[in-house]
C-alpha cells in the first residue's frame, strides 16, 4: 500500500489556499486558475478552517438562488474537516473518503497543511498498485510455463 507522503512526492506538494473572507466568486475564479475541485480555506493565522468545493458553490449558492459575488466563502464552506496524515495509507484515504463522502483531504504533518489529496489522486495510486501486482503475477506465470 503506498502512503500519502508516497502520493505527495509523485503528485507534487503544492496547495492552492484561499481566505474565509473572499467571495464565493472569486474563489471560483482561482478554482478554474489552479484547475481543482476545491480548495482549503486558510485564516491569517495559516489555520485550516473549511474546504471549499464545486458540492459548496452547488447546493449552497445556486440552489439556494444567491449571488456568488455577494456572498463570503466564510458562509458556504464545508467546516467538518476530516484530514489525514503522511503515513495514512491510500487504502485507508478511500475508506474514509468513502464512508464520509467526502472528495478531498488535507494532510496534516503536525500542525502544518502539508498537502492535499483528492479521490482522484488516491484512485490513482491504488490502480498504480494493481498494475504493478498484475505485472508482477504475469512475469511470475510466464517463468513458471518456461
Amino acid at each position: 500500500m503506498a502512503t500519502v507522503r508516497q502520493i505527495l512526492e509523485k503528485k507534487g506538494r503544492e496547495v492552492y489556499t484561499i481566505s474565509p473572507d473572499i467571495t464565493v466568486f472569486e474563489a471560483l475564479e482561482k478554482m478554474a486558475a489552479y484547475n481543482v475541485g476545491a480548495l482549503p480555506v486558510v485564516d491569517a493565522g495559516g489555520n485550516i478552517v473549511g474546504i471549499f468545493s464545486e458540492r459548496d458553490y452547488a447546493r449552497k449558492v445556486i440552489l439556494q438562488g444567491k449571488a456568488s459575488r455577494d456572498i463570503p466563502v466564510s458562509e458556504i464552506m464545508s467546516t467538518n474537516i476530516l484530514y489525514v496524515t503522511p503515513e495514512t495509507t491510500d487504502w485507508q484515504c478511500m475508506a474514509l473518503m468513502t464512508d464520509k463522502r467526502v472528495r478531498h483531504l488535507p494532510v496534516l504533518e503536525g500542525d502544518e497543511l502539508a498537502g492535499f489529496i483528492s479521490i482522484g489522486d488516491v484512485v490513482k495510486s491504488i490502480m498504480d498498485e494493481q498494475q504493478f501486482q498484475i505485472e508482477q503475477l504475469e512475469q511470475y506465470i510466464q517463468r513458471g510455463m518456461s
